[in-house]
């Protein structure tokens, strides 16, 4: 990645001071890329339609992680410099009106929170691309020594232990130090919220259409589905979200690649005119956020809460197109003698997606859609044309304005073709540009 020089961390501490943390967690659950494509594509854009709505900051900082104090913001309103990593995490919390949407928040089965979703967001430098990289939650992995939230000291470093419990063993700063230590490189931001936050971003945007390739009935989430194409959002939306009994293997890799047929199709919502280009949308999308951070549904980390930021980071990515939108998996594989739910990193495999997105080249999918059989391709999809094209004035019914000759523009040189990097096989993912559809369990 190419980013912007930063002060070196030499002799800092490297993430939260958690001490201006109270002991509280309000981070996410299940679908921590609802939140950042929420918060890239859509929240962000607001701050140019309503900017006075970043008037309630004080509520959202209050509450913010540090995660690099020093580190300056970007020096324009224009598109945001250099690459960026962003890390959304999710957590099982059963505190407050969370611990209706369990059954094992309501038998009392599970302890702390766990990240159970844990998704970095990778934004390259000019070309713009977007990668979104999900870690699986029973990944084996070391956790290394983490800052405790009062400030008193660290917490030992693990050799092996599942991603998940790296939120329970030392907050959101410890996810962040655990996934650094895995990929190699620094972390800018870090965002979270909770299921009810969920459930409330996804009324604010309007739902989000998903297919099934057949019927869904899952008595673990609730989830019922027939057949077919579905418009989700609410309580509806997270139980998709949620669901991994019921389709694919039943497994968590299959539970990914469902999340990233959701994620898909809300980016291709997000960048139609029908969100980003109405300000009564965007206003509700950051009149929301702003009330899930007040309601510890959802928390930013310090740069996030920064209104010009979060506008560069949406001018930075709105126009990124359908098949540089990419969707992919950790690579892993199962564990030997540990059953069927642990899978250890494949690092071979994942050198050659970060030494691509480093160097800022495209991908090129070549691995299954899913690891865990979760999802099918069924076809491809079309941007369509902005409102003020022609074509799209002539499909209106309108008569183009006549076109005033212009100046001989200069003669410029064709950039060259750049050259993809084909992902290894066993990296399963799907771009932007592709239609997937949910298959059920046993199919």
């Amino acid at each position: 990645m190419a980013s912007p020089k930063r002060p070196s961390r030499e002799g800092q501490t490297p993430l939260a001071r958690h001490g201006a943390l109270k002991s509280r967690h309000p981070f996410m659950t299940v679908v921590a890329m609802l939140g950042v494509v929420l918060g890239v594509f859509g929240v962000s854009a607001a701050g140019i339609a309503a900017y006075n709505v970043w008037d309630a900051t004080q509520a959202i900082t209050a509450n913010a992680v540090v995660l690099d104090e020093d580190k300056p913001l970007p020096p324009s309103l224009g598109a945001i410099e250099g690459g960026v990593n962003i890390l959304m995490v999710g957590t099982d919390s059963c505190e407050g009106a969370n611990a209706a949407l369990s059954g094992a928040c309501q038998a009392k089965a599970t302890e702390g929170e766990r990240n159970d979703v844990t998704m970095l967001v990778h934004i390259s430098d000019e070309p713009r691309r977007v990668t979104v990289v999900s870690f699986p939650r029973d990944m084996l992995v070391p956790i290394p020594s983490c800052p405790k939230e009062d400030g008193s000291g660290s917490y030992s470093a693990m050799s092996s232990q599942m991603v998940n419990a790296s939120y329970q063993y030392g907050g959101l700063a410890c996810t962040v130090l655990t996934i650094e230590s895995l990929i190699e490189d620094e972390i800018d931001f870090a965002a979270a919220i909770r299921w009810t936050g969920v459930i409330n971003m996804s009324d604010a945007i309007g739902g989000v259409d998903v297919c099934v390739a057949g019927d869904i009935d899952d008595s673990h989430t609730g989830l019922h589905l027939t057949a077919g194409t579905h418009t989700l959002q609410g309580a509806e939306a997270l139980q998709f979200l949620r669901i991994r009994h019921g389709i694919g293997d039943g497994s968590d890799l299959g539970r990914i690649s469902n999340q990233q047929q959701f994620m898909s199709s809300m980016v291709r919502k997000l960048q139609s005119d029908s969100v980003l280009a109405n300000p009564a949308t965007l206003l509700n999308l950051a009149t929301t956020a702003i009330n899930q951070v007040q309601q510890e549904q959802l928390v930013l980390s310090s740069g996030l809460t920064n209104p010009t930021l979060m506008v560069q980071i949406a001018m930075a990515v709105k126009d990124v197109p359908y098949e540089d939108i990419v969707f992919v998996q950790y690579p892993t594989r199962y564990a030997s003698g540990d059953g069927a739910s642990r899978v250890i990193p494949v690092k071979d495999a994942a050198k050659v997606l970060f030494d691509a997105l480093k160097a800022n080249q495209p991908l090129t999918l070549t691995g299954d859609a899913s690891q865990g059989y979760g999802v099918e391709v069924t076809g491809e999809a079309v941007k369509p044309e902005p409102a003020s094209t022609p074509a799209a004035t002539e499909a209106a019914g309108e008569t183009p304005a006549a076109e005033t000759p212009a100046a001989e523009a200069p003669v410029t040189e064709t950039p060259a073709a750049e050259t993809r990097v084909e992902l290894p096989s066993d990296i399963a993912g799907q771009t932007a540009a592709q239609t997937t559809c949910t298959v059920p369990e046993g199919r």
